[in-house]
């Protein structure tokens, strides 16, 4: 089977919760009028519960295998933004649907970063009772190489407005977009 033409390609924002997904998602989809997908809303919306009530009743194996039901929907769309959970990469097979698909773009900050950007959130169900710098620094390290071998571009999010850093994706894509 051929690989998808990339030219046009979707954007998936990949990264540790509170690395700006979300914000550069809407930035993106504004500066280049693309569609803009939240894959924990949409599946928030297809499950009609909020991720820590599917973690609760269901578990984390139910919750990445609607994840990863969603992941290949993308093969059939036309290219648009993609906000991506936190854990998309913890399986293979997303990161290999995704790149046939798109480019995937790591966001990172520093761990007290994140905490800042998190640490009022109750529906981060991983950090749940574990709300500090360490517990996130760690929990960021075991991520950290499935994050980087996924990525097409990293761009650090650290001090930078969300100008710049759509800016820097948007520089780094080329003529994918």
């Amino acid at each position: 089977m051929m690989e998808k033409e990339k030219s046009g390609a979707h954007i998936f924002l990949i990264g540790f919760m509170g690395a700006g997904k979300s914000t550069v998602a809407a930035a993106l989809k504004r500066e280049l009028g693309m569609e803009l997908v939240e894959m924990d809303q949409e599946l928030v919306r297809r499950e009609g519960m909020p991720i820590a009530d599917i973690f609760d009743r269901y578990g984390e194996d139910y919750f990445r295998d609607a994840e990863s039901r969603l992941v290949a929907e993308f093969r059939q769309r036309e290219a648009c933004v993609v906000s991506c959970g936190g854990g998309v990469v913890v399986r293979g097979e997303n990161v290999a649907q995704m790149k046939q698909c798109g480019r995937i773009v790591l966001l990172t900050a520093k761990p007290e970063t994140i905490y800042e950007r998190v640490k009022d959130s109750n529906d981060r169900p991983i950090l749940n009772g574990h709300m500090d710098v360490g517990y996130i620094a760690g929990l960021m390290e075991k991520r950290r190489a499935l994050y980087e071998a996924a990525a097409d571009i990293v761009v650090a999010t650290d001090g930078k407005d969300v100008r710049e850093i759509c800016g820097e994706i948007i520089a780094a894509a080329g003529g994918i977009l």
